[in-house]
C-alpha cells in the first residue's frame, strides 16, 4: 500500500519505521509470546521499555540532574488543572501568557483552583504574533509562569523563551516537543501530549524540576499529586503501556536520525520551503502571521475565498495529502509538518499548490 502525506494536526503520523516495528512485534514481543500491550507493566519485560524511554528522554534533551520524567494520562487538558492544583498555594498567585485557544483553556482551569492573571497576551492581533518581552507584566512573586510554546490553531511558535526571572516557567510544549533543540534548565516543567511528534494519543510526557514536585501540595488526592508520579517511576497505577512503547519506539528514531540537532534542520528546512511557497505566490496564497511568530509545525495560510479553501482540501485529498483543512474556528488552510512529515511531503504539497494556482487563479 502508498502511505499518504499526513498533514493532519493531531492525533499526527507516526514514523513509518516505527509502525512496521509495532507491527512485527505485535504479536510476540520479544520473545514473551504476547503484545507488550498484554504484558504486565509490573513486568520486568515492560519496565525495560518504559526505563528507556526515560532515558532516551533524557539523553536527547540534555535533561540535567534535579529533574523527573513522568508519563501520566489525560492529556495536555487534564494538565491545565493539575498544574494549578499541585503548584498555585493559597495566597498566591500565577501568571499566564495568553497566544492563543489552549492558553487560554490553561487560564480558564487555573482560575477555579485558584488565582491566576493575564500577564501577557496577543489576542488583540487575533494571536497572529507572539508578546515582545516589553509587553509582558510579569509578578516577580508568581507562583509559576504558564505558556504555549507553539499555537497549532493559529500557527504562531515561540522561538525563544521569555525572561520570567526567578519564577518557574512551565511551558505546554504538546506541539514542539521533539521538533527542536531546547535549554531544559531554562524551565521549571516542560509537559506535551503525545499525539503531534512523539507518540499515539493517550500519553502525556512531562519534564519537571525536583523542587516543583516536592513543594506540591499534599491536600489533593494521590492520584493528581506530581509526587505520586515521581516516588513510582509512572508506575503508581496503569500507565497506557502501548502509547509509551511507541513513543520509545519515536524517541529510538529520533536518535538514529541524528538526534535533534538533525531533526531541527530537518523542519527548518520544511518550514522553509513552505513559507517560500506562500509567500512566492502573495496574489493568491497569504499567510496572516507575523513572520518572526511563523509557527515551524503548524503552518497556516488563506486563498482569494472561502468556496476555493474548500476545493484544495477536496483536490489535495485526491492528491494523497490528508488535513489540510484550517481548525473549525478560524477556517482556512492549515499544513502540521511534524517531525514524522518528510521533505518530500512538503515538496508534494508544494507542487500541488502550484499546479492548484495554476489551474484555478481567476
Amino acid at each position: 500500500m502508498a502511505r499518504i502525506a499526513n498533514f493532519t494536526a493531531g492525533p499526527a503520523g507516526l514514523p513509518t519505521a516505527v509502525l512496521e516495528e509495532a507491527q512485527r512485534e505485535l504479536l510476540d514481543f520479544q520473545g514473551t509470546g504476547m503484545s507488550i500491550m498484554e504484558n504486565s507493566h509490573r513486568s520486568k519485560t515492560y519496565e525495560a521499555v518504559h526505563n528507556e524511554a526515560i532515558a532516551l528522554v533524557k539523553e536527547l534533551l540534555g535533561v540535567p540532574d534535579g529533574y523527573q520524567v513522568l508519563f501520566m494520562q489525560g492529556g495536555a487538558s487534564h494538565q491545565f488543572a493539575m498544574i494549578p492544583m499541585n503548584l498555585l498555594a493559597a495566597g498566591k498567585s500565577a501568571d499566564y501568557l495568553i497566544t492563543g485557544h489552549w492558553s487560554e483553556r490553561a487560564f480558564d482551569e487555573a482560575q477555579i483552583v485558584g488565582k491566576a492573571r493575564i500577564a501577557g497576551t496577543s489576542k488583540a492581533s487575533n494571536f497572529m504574533k507572539i508578546p515582545a518581552q516589553s509587553e509582558l507584566e510579569l509578578d516577580a512573586n508568581a507562583a509559576y509562569v504558564h505558556m504555549t510554546s507553539n499555537n497549532t490553531i493559529y500557527g504562531t511558535e515561540w522561538f525563544a523563551e521569555p525572561n520570567v526571572g526567578n519564577v518557574p516557567l512551565i511551558a505546554d510544549m504538546s506541539s514542539d516537543f521533539l521538533s527542536r533543540r531546547i535549554d531544559v534548565k531554562k524551565y521549571g516543567m516542560i509537559y506535551a501530549g503525545a499525539q503531534k511528534n512523539i507518540g499515539p494519543s493517550g500519553v502525556l510526557l512531562a519534564i519537571m524540576r525536583q523542587d516543583l514536585i516536592d513543594g506540591g501540595r499534599t491536600d489533593i488526592p494521590a492520584i493528581f499529586r506530581y509526587s505520586t508520579f515521581a516516588k513510582n517511576n509512572s508506575l503508581f497505577n496503569t500507565p497506557p503501556t502501548f502509547a509509551i512503547y511507541l513513543v520509545r519506539g519515536v524517541l529510538r528514531w529520533v536518535k538514529g536520525q541524528g538526534g535533534l540537532e538533525k531533526i531541527e534542520a530537518i523542519n527548518n528546512e520544511k518550514a522553509k520551503k513552505l513559507y517560500a511557497a506562500i509567500d512566492g505566490a502573495p496574489d493568491y496564497y497569504k499567510c496572516p502571521v507575523d513572520k518572526p511568530a511563523r509557527s515551524h509545525m503548524n503552518v497556516v495560510w488563506r486563498l482569494p475565498s472561502e468556496a476555493l479553501e474548500e476545493k484544495f482540501v477536496k483536490e489535495s485529498e485526491k492528491n494523497g495529502l490528508v488535513g489540510l483543512k484550517g481548525h473549525r474556528s478560524v477556517g482556512g488552510i492549515r499544513a502540521s509538518i511534524y517531525n514524522a512529515v518528510s521533505v518530500a511531503d512538503v515538496q508534494k504539497l508544494v507542487d500541488f499548490m502550484t499546479a492548484f494556482r495554476a489551474a484555478n487563479a481567476a
